[in-house]
């Protein structure tokens, strides 16, 4: 049987969300060489080659991308581990926010299990839009937020996650007629400016029947017959179906942790990242490394 160091899997993840050996080396403490040197040492380990490098670029390979939502998922495992059997590893508050969908879709399990492996851990979540969560976190109010960004103008300091394809959702059988009537989140929103535009780029007439800051209150809504929604394809609820309107750019859910945080944050975040990371490789989703 063939063991992974840990430290070497920690190394290939932040340089997945780095892509410069330079930077990843102030991270993990190590020099440039040293970590080329880690990597080395993995892929000689798996048998293949995660990253792909010339004097100017770094991007992971095919295997690379394949790899790096199992060590997340790993090095969650570890760390959780680690802290169940020294009390007090790991302690503080933690202010987390997410998007609804998100939350309703992958939060309530993930931050059960994470409070379970830290019990010390005092946590704090906050459900709201993109925009007023990203504006609370620059002002302090929290810690660690989920986002949703365009990949081509991401956040600054914002670590890819996942990215998937977004679908129009319907009660099945809704019919479409001349003009559709859309139910969306309010200004500014991802996903609402990607569904008109889509739209609009196809010639296909729309109205805006029915807003609502809740994602809830927008599920209610199309279950009713009231218009169709665009969201991911993962968080697509039960029941409803994609109702094939032109298609639109793929949405990207990024990660966000304040300068300077704690050490709960910072393991709140890792765990996130994680379990977010496993999840959208057995799902078959799109790797975030590259990404933005």
């Amino acid at each position: 049987m063939q063991d992974l160091d840990t430290a070497l899997l920690r190394t290939f993840v932040v340089l997945a969300e780095t892509l410069s050996f330079g930077r990843t080396g102030a991270r993990v403490g190590r020099s440039q060489s040293a970590v080329s040197g880690q990597i080395a040492r993995l892929e000689a380990s798996l048998g293949v080659r995660l990253v792909a490098r010339d004097t100017r670029n770094v991007a992971l390979t095919a295997e690379g991308e394949q790899a790096l939502g199992p060590a997340r998922a790993i090095l969650a495992e570890a760390e959780a581990l680690v802290a169940r059997f020294r009390d007090g590893a790991v302690t503080g508050e933690v202010r987390f926010g997410s998007p609804e969908d998100f939350a309703s879709a992958y939060l309530p399990g993930l931050l059960a299990e994470f409070v379970g492996a830290h019990p010390a851990v005092e946590l704090h979540v906050t459900c709201a839009l993109t925009l007023p969560l990203y504006e609370d976190w620059q002002a302090g109010g929290l810690d660690v937020i989920v986002v949703k960004q365009d990949p081509r103008r991401p956040f600054p300091g914002a670590v890819p996650l996942w990215r998937e394809r977004v679908v129009w959702a319907g009660k099945p059988g809704f019919a479409l007629g001349g003009v559709v009537p859309l139910v969306l989140s309010p200004a500014p929103c991802v996903y609402r400016g990607r569904a008109t535009a889509a739209l609009d780029g196809a010639g296909v007439g729309w109205s805006v029947a029915f807003t609502s800051p809740s994602f809830a209150g927008a599920v209610a809504a199309v279950r009713a017959g009231l218009g169709v929604m665009p969201l991911p394809e993962g968080m697509r609820p039960e029941g409803l179906e994609d109702v094939g309107l032109p298609g639109m750019a793929e949405a990207e859910l990024a990660l966000l942790v304040r300068p300077r945080a704690g050490g709960a944050a910072r393991a709140l975040a890792e765990f996130v990242a994680g379990r977010v990371g496993a999840a959208r490789d057995s799902a078959g989703g799109v790797h975030g490394g590259q990404m933005g």
